[in-house]
């Protein structure tokens, strides 16, 4: 009955959206994506955070806009929803106090933390910096909390290693300086809110009885007051992969974090394009984007609502769309439209899906996601995940190269943007996916344009459906996309992994 009600209120709250900027839009497809782009990141959807009641509604919306484009319900028990469950635990920031001596550390905008079951309440300790926290070179650091420079690029430590060493050596906590040197993705502060999805029979994560914690480098000088040290050099050195000293600091570091702990249900939203070819029909081919987004967070410039229009309503949006293009005629394969929830929490709905599909497993022979998607300069370049690892990256090479778009692989690994996506839980389940991202030339305007939104828009709230946008590179992906569909879904044989991927291994693990 829930679920009914959610497609039922999902349809009122479309009626009433008001569509700002169609008008602007010459080609009619493009506006209609954009209208639908509109409905889904507007105020009333309250960025469709997992879990909340305007990811309810975007559901909803969603589930009746498939229904009415022909599609058939996908979900659970005949509907079009596959609901899941979570735990949610989430950092009370006015209630937490964070300070080191005299500084006192702003939650979300000097320093956030990683909620774990495990992690304690209070913290009182000493400080003590160990420069990249290499395995080894801690010394005795038990019941104190590391501070460590959080290199991000390769040749260093990693998250992972730095957080093992600590744990191994008997720290009470770990404070992660974040990388300034890291400029091609910079962390973003504030951050919205400091928490932790995960699925209710999910393991506890690595290093679950620390305390762990990110600094802002600008917050460092506060923390490194009356030490010696000074604050610039070590952030240059760092950014540089230097040689960094280990110093312990006589002011203590103390820690008072407050939780709120619940249950949240959140569903993704599916429905099926049944396939017209009596062989092919079986075979499914997913279409993915995840609905979810941030939510409600910390205010940056006055606005704390985290719309998500790139990230990633608009790309739901073209689900939509071609299921309307579409109305109700097959591919001679079966095609299932999916958007998922809790990307931003991990990946959650995906992964969820893979694991438990809605069809059988073996039936599942690729994934086309949308997601990293960003319009806002001219489109003569896609960098295409696992171009190189299966024969989908061909029909991708060919697809784009009919449309005067050239490709490339990740010219950026080092972001891992490969794992940070919902094509990820396919390829490691070892079924060909496939996702991308807008390319650019270095140094060119593209570039530039690149980098100022993840530097002013990414997963914050200026990410509406008012930013600037390119309309023709918007309509060049979205036809780009359709022809890549109807490539895959109608091709005599079902994309195959190649003898010399690099993924095909660990796909097979």
């Amino acid at each position: 009955m829930l679920l009914k009600s959610l497609t039922v209120l999902g349809a009122a709250v479309f009626a009433a959206t008001p569509a700002s900027r169609v008008a602007e839009i010459e080609d009619p497809d493009t506006a209609a994506w954009w209208q639908a782009t509109e409905a889904l990141s507007g105020d009333a959807m309250e960025g469709r955070d997992t879990g909340s009641p305007g990811y309810d509604r975007a559901a909803g919306l969603l589930a009746a806009k498939f229904a009415a484009a022909g599609l058939k319900p996908a979900g659970e028990n005949g509907t079009w929803f596959q609901p899941l469950r979570f735990s949610d635990e989430t950092v009370d920031p006015v209630a937490s106090r964070i300070s080191v001596g005299a500084a006192r550390l702003r939650m979300l905008h000097d320093v956030t933390v990683a909620p774990s079951p495990g992690m304690p309440g209070t913290v009182r300790a000493a400080l003590a910096f160990r420069g990249y926290c290499a395995p080894g070179t801690l010394g005795d650091v038990r019941g104190k909390v590391v501070l460590c420079y959080g290199w991000r690029r390769a040749g260093l430590t990693s998250g992972a290693t730095r957080a093992a060493a600590v744990e191994q050596a008997g720290a009470a906590g770990i404070v992660t300086i974040a990388d300034p040197g890291f400029t091609v993705e910079p962390m973003r502060w504030p951050v919205a809110y400091a928490r932790r999805v995960a699925p209710v029979d999910a393991s506890a994560p690595a290093a679950d009885r620390l305390l762990v914690t990110t600094l802002n480098p600008q917050a460092l000088a506060g923390v490194l007051a009356g030490s010696g040290h000074d604050a610039a050099a070590l952030l240059r050195a760092g950014s540089a992969g230097a040689s960094l000293p280990s110093f312990d600091l006589d002011a203590p570091f103390v820690a008072t974090v407050a939780m709120r702990r619940r249950m949240i249900t959140s569903a993704n939203v599916l429905g099926v394009l049944p396939g017209r070819d009596p062989l092919l029909r079986r075979e499914h081919v997913v279409l993915s984007a995840h609905l979810d987004g941030y939510g409600r967070g910390e205010a940056v410039r006055g606005d704390g609502l985290y719309n998500g229009a790139l990230d990633n309503a608009a790309y739901v949006a073209l689900l939509q769309r071609l299921a309307e293009r579409r109305k109700g005629v097959g591919y001679r394969r079966s095609v299932i439209f999916a958007a998922f929830t809790g990307e931003e929490k991990g990946l959650l709905g995906a992964h969820a899906f893979v694991a438990r599909p809605t069809v059988p497993r073996g039936d599942l022979v690729a994934n086309i996601n949308l997601d990293q998607l960003r319009p806002i300069f001219p489109l003569e370049l896609l960098t295409v995940h696992a171009l190189d690892d299966t024969t989908l990256g061909d029909m991708v090479r060919a697809t784009a190269t009919a449309a005067g778009v050239a490709v490339q692989r990740d010219p950026e690994p080092e972001r891992n943007l490969l794992r940070r996506a919902d094509h990820w839980p396919f390829l490691a389940a070892g079924i060909p996916a496939t996702g991308f991202v807008f390319g650019y030339r270095p140094g060119t305007e593209a570039e530039r344009r690149y980098r100022l939104w993840y530097e002013t828009r990414y997963h914050k709230p200026q990410d509406d459906a008012g930013q600037p946008m390119d309309w023709t590179a918007a309509a060049k992906f979205n036809a780009f996309f359709y022809a890549l569909v109807e490539r895959v879904a109608d091709a005599p044989a079902a994309p195959a992994w190649k003898p010399a991927s690099v993924l095909r291994e660990p796909a097979r693990r």
